[in-house]
C-alpha cells in the first residue's frame, strides 16, 4: 500500500506564492494564475512521493541534509518530511543566488 503524505505549507512559503503571484498579476494575470496553478500542482504532488526532491545543495554545502526541493519551472519548492508530514517552508526563484536568503529563512523557523 502507498503512503500518503499530508502536505502543510507555511506561512513563511505562503507569503512567498503570494509575492509570487502579486509581482506578476500586476502585468500578466492569466501568467500568474498559471504559475500559481504549477506551484500548488508540484507542492500537491508531494503526497505520494516526496523523496523525488533533491538535497538543497545550499544547505548540504553547510551539513544541513533535512530538507529537500522540487522544481516548479523557475522556482524552487523547498520542504522537509517528518513521519507522515512534509511541511514546504519556501518557494524561491531559481534564478536569484539563494544561499544567504535560504540560510536566512531557514534560521527564522
Amino acid at each position: 500500500m502507498k503512503t500518503t503524505y499530508k502536505v502543510r505549507i507555511s506561512r513563511s512559503a505562503k507569503l512567498d506564492l503570494d509575492e509570487i503571484i502579486s509581482f506578476y498579476s500586476q502585468e500578466r494575470i492569466d501568467y500568474a494564475k498559471n504559475v500559481m496553478l504549477m506551484i500548488k500542482k508540484s507542492i500537491q504532488s508531494l503526497k505520494t512521493f516526496p523523496e523525488k526532491g533533491r538535497i538543497v545543495p545550499e544547505l548540504s554545502d553547510h551539513n544541513i541534509h533535512e530538507y529537500r526541493e522540487i522544481l516548479s519551472s523557475y522556482w524552487r519548492i523547498l520542504y522537509k518530511i517528518e513521519n507522515s508530514d512534509v511541511f514546504v517552508h519556501a518557494i524561491i526563484d531559481g534564478r536569484r543566488n539563494t544561499e544567504e536568503l535560504l540560510m536566512r529563512k531557514l534560521s527564522r523557523r
